[in-house]
């Protein structure tokens, strides 16, 4: 891996899907964009993988112990399969049981307006920076 190339962590929604990346060290996690879950959306991301020089993913994945979980599960192992085939990449799935809690604490923390914190799209944002960190403090 040469040292501009980094790791992205994806938190899928069905509206949002929050986007972190990592810095090229691969030791930290920052909130990059929110993309809109839309027909544009791999295309969006795919530019994304391509410009920023990502050579791995990490993708968020519900824990299944409650009934909606299940059914956004089964939209993440399709997600993965579509970002593996369209950019050839790496797609490793890791449990984001309590990744919208801490991120909750993050935006608290980093936002000081009460009112740019209602922004879902930064908590999109900041779950996946959560789930991109935890998978680099373990490597």
């Amino acid at each position: 891996m040469n040292n501009e190339t980094r790791i992205m962590g994806i938190d899928y929604g069905d509206k949002r899907i929050g986007i972190a990346l990592s810095d090229p060290l691969l030791t930290f996690a920052y909130p990059f964009i929110t993309l809109q879950n839309d027909s544009s959306f791999l295309l969006n991301l795919s530019k994304i993988i391509d410009e920023k020089k990502i050579v791995k993913i990490i993708l968020g994945l519900p824990s299944e112990r409650f009934k909606s979980s299940k059914e956004l599960s089964q939209k993440v192992l399709k997600l993965k399969s579509e970002i593996e085939k369209k950019n050839k990449i790496e797609v490793i799935l890791w449990d984001e049981e309590y990744s919208s809690a801490i991120a909750k604490e993050k935006v608290i923390e980093s936002v000081t307006k009460k009112s740019r914190r209602k922004e879902k799209d930064l908590l999109d944002r900041h779950s996946a920076a959560v789930i991109l960190q935890e998978y680099l403090d373990k490597q």
